[in-house]
Order: C-alpha cells, then sequence, then structure tokens
C-alpha cells in the first residue's frame, strides 16, 4: 500500500510541475531575457549550494588545503548544479514555435554513409519509403569500402521498393570522406544525413522539413531527434534509452532554444546544401558532425533542434563499443574547441553553449579522480568526498528529470508512440551511469592531446 501511496503522489507532483510548465509556457518571453534569467537562477542555485556545503568545504580542505577542497567541490556540485540549474530553468520557459508550413513538399536528398550494413540498409530505406512525406525523395547510398554486400543490397532493394536511389562508392575511408562523395552528387537545396542503421518515424522527414522552412533565413540546419531502437538488448542499452530520451534529447532543445544547437549529428540533421558548401562539406575529423555545426556557427549561421522529427538508432550494447563511441564523442568536443574557439564564435549565445564545453574535461577529471574514489572511501565510512552531504544533489536531479520526462512524454502523444517502461534502467541511469561516461570521456580527452589512432567504429 505504501508503495501503491508513493506512486499515486509522484503522479500528482508530476501533474503539478506539467501544469505550471504550461502556464509558463503560455508566455512568451524573449530570448534575450529567458538567458538572463536562466543565469540568474542558475545563480542563486550556486550561492545556496556554497552556503550548504560550507561544513562539506571545511571538513574536506583539512585533509587537502583549501583551494584543492574548492576545485574538487566545485567540479562535483557548484559547476555541475549551475548548469543544470540554467538547463531546467530554459527548458521550463521554452515554447516551440508552430510551423508555418505543415506538409512542405521540397525536394530533399538523403545522404546514407554505410560500412558493412548488409544487415540493416533494407530496413533504412523502407523507412524512409514509408514516409508520409509529399515533396520527392532522392537517396544516395555511399559505400565506403564494405566488405560485405551492402552496395548489392541497397541497390536491389531500391528496385523492389522503387526508390529515387543511387549507389555510389567511395574508396577513401571514413565517414567524412563518404558524405562528401554523397554531396558531389546532390542537385537539391536541402539535404538530410541519416545512419545506415537508423529508422525514421513516419513523419520525421515532414516534421524536419517543416522546421527548416519556418525558421529565419539564417538556420542552416535542423538537427532532429535520436531515440533508441534497440533498448531491450541488453541493461547496457536500457540505460543509454533513458540518456538519449532525457538528456540528449533535452541538451539539444536548450541549446536549440538559444538558436546554437551544437551538434547537428549525421545519424539524423537536415542541412541547407549551399550551406554545407560553404563550409566546404564534412571536416576530416572524428567528430565530423560537431566541427561541421561549430563551423556553421561560426559563419554566423544557426542550427535549430526539432523535437517531433524522431529517429530510432541502435546504440552500442557491448560495453567496449560503447567505450570506443564516448570517448570518440569526446575526442570530437576536443577537436572543435581546438578548430573553432568559443570567443570566435559571433553570437553572445553560441559563445556561451561552446565555451560550456571548456569545462567538461575539468568535470570528467573531477568526477573520475575524486568522485569515485570518494564513493568508494565512503562505502568504508570515510566521508571525506561523498557524504550525506551530497545527498541534497538527489532531489535537484529527481525534479529536472521529472521536466525533461514530461516534455518528452508529450512529444511521444503527439506521435502516437508509447514511453516504455524501463524502471532499472532509469535507476541505473541516474545513479551510475556518470561513473561508467567520465572515465570514458577523460580516455577520450587522452587520446586526442596524443594524437593517437582514430577509430571510426
Amino acid at each position: 500500500m505504501k508503495l501503491v501511496g508513493g506512486a499515486v503522489a509522484l503522479e500528482s507532483i508530476i501533474k503539478t510541475i506539467s501544469g505550471s510548465i504550461d502556464s509558463i509556457r503560455g508566455l512568451y518571453i524573449p530570448v534575450r531575457i529567458k538567458f538572463f534569467i536562466g543565469h540568474g537562477v542558475a545563480s542563486l542555485w550556486v550561492v545556496l549550494s556554497v552556503l550548504i556545503s560550507l561544513p562539506w568545504l571545511t571538513d574536506l580542505s583539512q585533509h587537502v588545503t583549501l583551494p584543492a577542497a574548492l576545485l574538487i567541490i566545485s567540479g562535483i556540485a557548484y559547476v555541475p548544479g549551475y548548469l543544470n540549474a540554467m538547463l531546467v530553468t530554459s527548458l521550463l520557459m521554452d515554447r516551440q514555435p508552430k510551423f508555418k508550413v505543415d506538409s512542405p513538399g521540397n525536394e530533399v536528398t538523403v545522404l546514407i554513409a554505410a560500412w558493412n550494413e548488409e544487415a540493416v540498409i533494407e530496413s533504412t530505406l523502407t523507412y524512409i519509403k514509408n514516409q508520409d512525406y509529399e515533396g520527392n525523395i532522392k537517396i544516395i547510398v555511399i559505400d565506403n569500402n564494405s566488405t560485405d554486400n551492402t552496395f548489392e543490397k541497397a541497390f536491389e532493394t531500391g528496385k523492389e521498393l522503387d526508390l529515387d536511389l543511387s549507389v555510389i562508392k567511395e574508396s577513401n575511408p571514413g565517414k567524412f570522406n563518404a558524405l562528401n562523395a554523397g554531396l558531389r552528387q546532390v542537385t537539391t537545396d536541402l539535404v538530410l544525413t541519416i545512419d545506415a542503421d537508423t529508422l525514421l518515424h513516419k513523419s520525421a522527414l515532414r516534421h524536419i522539413v517543416a522546421r527548416i522552412e519556418s525558421t529565419p533565413s539564417d538556420v542552416c540546419a535542423v538537427a532532429g531527434s535520436v531515440l533508441v531502437k534497440n533498448s531491450r538488448e541488453n541493461l547496457l542499452s536500457r540505460i543509454q534509452e533513458w540518456d538519449y530520451f532525457l538528456g540528449i534529447a533535452s541538451i539539444k532543445r536548450y541549446q536549440g532554444l538559444y538558436q546554437g544547437t551544437l551538434v547537428a549529428q549525421g545519424a539524423f540533421s537536415l542541412y541547407k546544401t549551399d550551406a554545407l558548401k560553404l563550409v566546404g562539406g564534412w571536416p576530416d575529423a572524428i567528430g565530423e558532425d560537431i566541427v561541421l555545426t561549430w563551423n556553421f556557427l561560426k559563419n554566423n549561421k544557426k542550427v535549430y533542434f526539432e523535437p517531433l522529427a524522431v529517429a530510432f538508432t541502435e546504440v552500442p550494447s557491448k560495453l567496449k563499443h560503447f567505450a570506443r563511441q564516448r570517448s570518440r564523442w569526446a575526442r570530437g568536443m576536443i577537436e572543435a574547441l581546438k578548430i573553432v574557439k568559443p570567443w570566435q564564435q559571433p553570437q553572445a549565445y553560441t559563445k556561451y553553449l561552446t565555451g560550456v564545453n571548456l569545462v567538461m574535461p575539468y568535470l570528467d577529471f573531477v568526477y573520475t579522480f575524486c568522485w569515485i574514489p570518494g564513493l568508494i572511501l565512503c562505502l568504508f565510512g570515510h566521508f571525506y568526498i561523498v557524504g550525506p552531504m551530497t545527498l541534497f544533489v538527489l532531489p535537484l536531479t529527481f525534479i529536472s528529470y521529472c521536466i525533461l520526462y514530461i516534455y518528452q512524454k508529450n512529444i511521444f502523444k503527439n506521435l502516437n508512440l508509447k514511453v516504455r517502461k524501463n524502471a532499472a534502467g532509469f535507476i541505473l541511469f541516474v545513479l551510475m551511469y556518470q561513473i561508467i561516461m567520465s572515465p570514458v570521456s577523460v580516455w577520450g580527452y587522452f587520446q586526442e592531446a596524443f594524437s593517437l589512432k582514430r577509430k571510426w567504429k
């Protein structure tokens, strides 16, 4: 009975938060005001955090000196708290503009870079065929040195489904080479990229084109919402389901609010062809989509995010593959910081959003080398770093995820989708995910610092 009562109480809290969100979203608040309000609330949160944590700071400084204690606690609590409060406050004020055109008919070219994707390419093309899009869809599959029958399978599927499809080969290895080879064949004003294992929701193309057609002329790309399709494979994929559903999607929505989504990911994004050619296409980088997006922003272009444009991708189900993917993402972020400095960005919002990435290595290092050892010490009764005081972080985390869940659940409702039940994955996502992610990211920073060999998959 207690469990049932707790569930009812939780549902009531979520409904109350949802009602508050609807009331706030009914108001129009200019982006600049949202930006200042977000920073104001985040600053107040940090002040409160500092006051509460003074005993923790005093105790830890007796063991590691005051400057070291301040660095550690800032990396564990103050800076993450600021960023999280800024994120939640901004999302509470977010109101996605309505489409000016619900059913656009622009001709679009879809680029699919493929390497040994014989097993999945047919499904990917079938989902493109089933789009409720009124315009003509051209498809170019670029076979990048596959050793299986990807080329033949894509060609046969195109004929069977009567698709406007071309299959070409690119012998130079690397996804950026494959995509640039496809770009040279494009004759349409809009280009969509998806991964060869990505399945598009039936309205994904319509929604993402409708968004770019409803934005100012300086918007050159729109990132779609990528979610997990193999979340029932094992526990690792269940955890990643929540990362994509709550974490990645929410961060992109937050960045899009300030007109600077930082990654128009190759797995599912729409670009203006002339903007791609203006920056020279995809760069020779392990994080080619990150650097490409930052080059857009540097050229005074804007990148948006469309939550209703949903695609489902296959995530790594083995820890070594997961570690390789996420370390590659971390390495790509460092590449982008080296190529396009945050202070080179022409807009204040993108200066801030890209500048946040400057502190990410610091946060990951502190989490890896301080928080995790502190957690181990805590289990043996030594509360120098992790102790009862750190429990104050959990309510904010829980509230923020409730708000993000409400947003995403509304998106699913509009798309006639249902959120899968995945309680175990959620608990592990909240409690354990960062313990995996931070060391993996640190490894990515190490790889980039020492220019280790790139691995694309």
